[in-house]
This record gives structure tokens, sequence and C-alpha cells, in this order.
């Protein structure tokens, strides 16, 4: 069961809809019905109920599809995968040695990433930034947390990440990961019941420059160093999140140190049980 929101072409209200194949059922509008809608205590009952009263099905085609959240905040992990904890070693002269520690330590790097107007959705451009000269896209499997910190579903999420800068100091690490568009979720939620078991669950990230492919990658959840629970436990400790949580749980596929996102670029990563986040990539100030 997945469940995305949406623009309509006719009206601005964002609406939540039940994904059915090429079609999508509207479940209900406004700017907080998704994160009531996974707070209930049963999503997917409640889900089953709205859409047995819907209206008529909308192709998928005919709408836009928005970041799938809503007044959630974004968080991130690091280092959860060993590929990530050795690029990070390689990037940062000074701090290499922190990587290995964190990657073997009972607490996990759980930082802020983002809030929901520094995220995109499907199709929107995510940013590279201005003063970065090595940037490059991070493809992570994301929780999708209530205020009580259940699961209750999965999303694709990118985060993009300015390697230079965080490899200078790890204290920068705030500068090379928080900034306008630089986190892009979606094209939906899958519900947690509907997603196949961890160990199936492969990660694949494309990038495309001038209509030809330039990088790929794939890894698994099974290589994560790090469980699910225990990442959600960390998180929690000490924090409220009263509208909900996203968390990307890090990323197990690195680019070449050569290579950097530039203008253009066309990222595509697909999660199995989930589907396809496609972005391009651009240099331009946010709105420019």
């Amino acid at each position: 069961m997945r469940i995305a929101k949406f623009l309509s072409e006719t009206d601005s209200t964002p609406v939540v809809g039940l994904v059915n194949g090429e079609q999508i059922v509207p479940l209900g509008s406004g700017n907080t019905f998704l994160g009531e809608l996974l707070q209930t205590a049963n999503p997917e009952e409640r889900i089953l109920e709205l859409s047995e009263r819907a209206g008529a099905e909308i192709p998928l085609d005919r709408v836009r599809l928005l970041a799938p959240l809503d007044a959630h905040e974004v968080w991130g992990a690091g280092v959860t995968y060993e590929r990530s904890k050795v690029a990070r070693q390689e990037e940062s002269e000074q701090g290499g040695s922190f990587y290995d520690l964190v990657y073997r330590a009972e607490r996990p790097e759980l930082f802020f990433k983002a809030t929901p107007s520094r995220v995109v959705g499907p199709g929107r451009p995510i940013r590279v930034r201005a003063d970065t000269r090595w940037c490059v896209p991070e493809p992570e499997l994301a929780l999708v947390l209530t205020p009580d910190l259940r699961l209750v579903g999965y999303t694709i999420g990118n985060d993009v990440s300015a390697r230079d800068i965080e490899g200078e100091n790890p204290l920068y690490l705030p500068q090379a990961k928080v900034y306008d568009a630089s986190c892009a979720l979606g094209p939906w939620i899958t519900l947690a019941s509907a997603m196949p078991p961890r160990n199936e669950v492969e990660i694949r990230l494309t990038i495309e420059r001038d209509q030809a492919v330039i990088f790929e990658g794939r890894t698994s959840l099974g290589r994560m160093a790090r469980r699910f629970e225990d990442l959600i436990d960390w998180l929690g400790r000490d924090n409220r999140f009263p509208d909900g949580v996203i968390l990307l749980t890090g990323t197990g596929i690195v680019p070449p140190d050569e290579f950097s996102l530039g203008e253009g670029d066309r990222v595509r990563i697909d999660i199995d049980g989930i589907g396809s986040l496609i972005n391009p990539a651009t240099q331009n100030k946010r709105g420019a």
C-alpha cells in the first residue's frame, strides 16, 4: 500500500491519495492531512475506509507529486555502511579516524538534515551549493516515523552533500548537509506492512549527464551496520517530534572522488518496494 501527496491540475491545496497502479485515489486534503493520517492507530485500516468513499481515480500523469511530508523534520544517520565510512575517511585528512570510531561505536552519528521548506519532491531540482566543488547525491532509504516514533512507512531520500566542505573539517557538516533544496524525498510512502523483507531490498543509483549514464551503483539493506530499531531509539532520546519525523538511514553508494554533480545532471534512485525518485540537479539559487 502506497500513499502520495500531490497537487491536482485544478487546486492548489495538497491532496493525499492511495496509489493504485497508474492511478491515484484521493483520500483527503489539507496541509496537515498526511501527518494526521499516519498518526492514526491503524493507518492501513483508515486508508481503506477513506478509499471506499473516495471520488474518482485520477491518472498519475495528471498530478504533480509532492515530497511526502507535512511539518516533519528530516534527520539523517551517517556512516551506517562500510562504504560510507571509507569515503568519509578518504575525504577528511584531519577527521578520518573519527569515522572509523563512530562506525564501530554503540552511539550512531545522527544529524539534523532539513526542514520541510528545504525538501523537494519528485522531478524538482536538487541544488549544488554555490561554494562547493565536490557535491554528490546520497541515495538512502528513509523511515517515516510518527510522533511516538512508530515506524509506519518508507520513502526514498536523497541526502545531497558537499563532500569538500565536510572533508575540510567535520565541524562543517551542517553547512555541507543543510541548505535550500539539499534533500529530496518521494515519490510516495510505502506502508511498513507492504515492504519486502529488509534483506531483500536493493538500492540503486543512476546519474545521467547529457542523456548518457555517467555513474551507476547499487547496494542492499543487508549491508547496513545498524538496525533501524537502534537508530530510532537513539533519535528519540531527549527529543520530541510533535509532527513526526523522517529519518534517512545512510548511504552505501558513493560515486568516485573525481565525480561532482553538475547543472542538468539527472539523478535517479530506485529502492525495491517503493519505486523511483528522479530529480535534476541545478547550481542556481532556489527559485531562480
